[in-house]
């Protein structure tokens, strides 16, 4: 189906209005460095080991979308890897307080007033008010030799798994134990992964940019521009908090699922609201079932991890992420269909919001979509910054 020059005018205005500053992005950047050369520094504890910090989650994917109120954090997930220690060095938890200490010293170094909290597998820095957001960090351990062999001896794609990491997690019972039996990750894979599938398109505008600014393709950081894939997930992150902003029984489909699989569904098509139809319509077809018709969702950058094990243990996360994938699927198939700029707004503000339909619809109105990332065509001016005004935050919903 094809949508309506009005409804594609609405949709790139509706990603330019979700999407975060160049100085959001760049706060995320300049924070994980400044905690990473406070670990490497001459008399860090663990400067020894070589410690990496590198953003995952959705900053690092490009996929951050404005809180759908002030009072909402933005969630900076990044890892620390010690990249000359193993395994058989250290328990989960040594390694943990070894981070843990560090990361303290670093909050007192930056008068950081708000204590550092213990999560299940990171350590997390809340900085001041004002900043409105925080950062989880997570212990981490090179694993990818190990994981390689596992994925190929069951005959899996080992593709990306150089990458790999062993992660801390206090609710298991090998915890305080030293053992080769880490919980897994590969948020570096995964990244990749997800680059492969927009590579084509990411380099064009990179190249585009890169021109109309007059400077290299290599001095332009991947979040200075914007694919239709990921706008396309910025907007089903949207319209999915909205659907189940007042969950009360954990239900919301979790962010790593429809991020996976729209870019699975995504086949390199270069109009936002053609990829978000797209996407829509196929992305169910990359949800296996095993002999039980157990659900699959399996990273690809671990083909062992299913993304979708809880639906087994909690059928209701199954049903309610098909229900949303079917209300998503009429919402914008309706808006592509719709020419009147008013009607498309009144039809999508109960699905994204009032506020931000209405100045999607003004945006449109206006002629200012772009094929670039919104903040990157935007004046100074216009472009939100921290700010200064004291908050009392609260958890974001939906921000991996």
């Amino acid at each position: 189906m094809a949508a309506s020059t009005s409804s594609r005018r609405f949709i790139d205005a509706l990603v330019e209005e979700l999407s975060i500053s160049d100085t959001r992005y760049e706060q995320a950047n300049d924070s994980y460095q400044s905690l990473g050369r406070w670990l490497n520094r001459t008399d860090s504890t663990i400067a020894q080991y070589d410690p990496a910090v590198y953003v995952q989650g959705s900053f690092g994917l490009g996929t951050v979308i404005k809180p759908l109120n002030l009072d909402e954090e933005y969630d900076i997930d990044a890892v620390c890897e010690l990249k000359r220690l193993g395994k058989a060095s250290l328990s989960q938890e040594r390694l943990k307080i070894l981070l843990g200490r560090e990361i303290e010293a670093y909050r007192k170094s930056n008068s950081m007033v708000k204590p550092l909290r213990e999560g299940r597998r990171c350590w997390t820095l809340n900085y001041a008010d004002g900043a409105q957001f925080h950062m989880d960090v997570v212990p981490a351990l090179p694993n990818g030799t190990e994981v390689r062999k596992m994925l190929e001896a069951r005959s899996l794609n080992a593709h990306w798994a150089s990458t790999a990491i062993a992660i801390t997690d206090n609710e298991r019972p090998d915890y305080r134990l030293i053992t080769d039996q880490w919980p897994r990750s590969n948020p570096k894979g995964y990244l990749e992964w997800f680059k492969s599938r927009m590579i084509v398109v990411l380099n064009e505008r990179k190249e585009k940019l890169a021109k109309s600014i007059s400077a290299s393709v290599d001095d332009i950081p991947d979040y200075r521009v914007q694919t239709p894939l990921q706008a396309s997930i910025m907007i089903l992150k949207r319209h999915r908090d909205m659907m189940f902003e007042n969950d009360e029984i954990n239900c919301c489909p979790i962010s790593i699922i429809i991020t996976t699989l729209a870019a699975h569904a995504y086949s390199g098509e270069e109009d936002i609201a053609e990829a978000l139809l797209a996407i829509l319509s196929g992305m169910d077809r990359y949800v296996e079932r095993d002999q039980q018709n157990m659900a699959i969702i399996r990273n690809p950058s671990d083909p062992l991890e299913n993304f979708a094990d809880k639906w087994a243990e909690f059928p209701e996360r199954e049903r309610s992420f098909f229900d949303w994938l079917q209300q998503a699927r009429d919402d914008f198939a309706e808006v592509a269909g719709l020419n009147d700029p008013q009607v498309i707004t009144e039809t999508l503000s109960p699905h994204v919001g009032v506020e931000l339909a209405k100045r999607a619809k003004d945006r449109a109105l206006g002629g200012s979509g772009s094929l670039l990332r919104g903040a990157v065509v935007a004046s100074g001016a216009a472009a939100p910054s921290f700010g200064a005004t004291p908050r009392v935050p609260s958890k974001p919903k939906g921000f991996a």
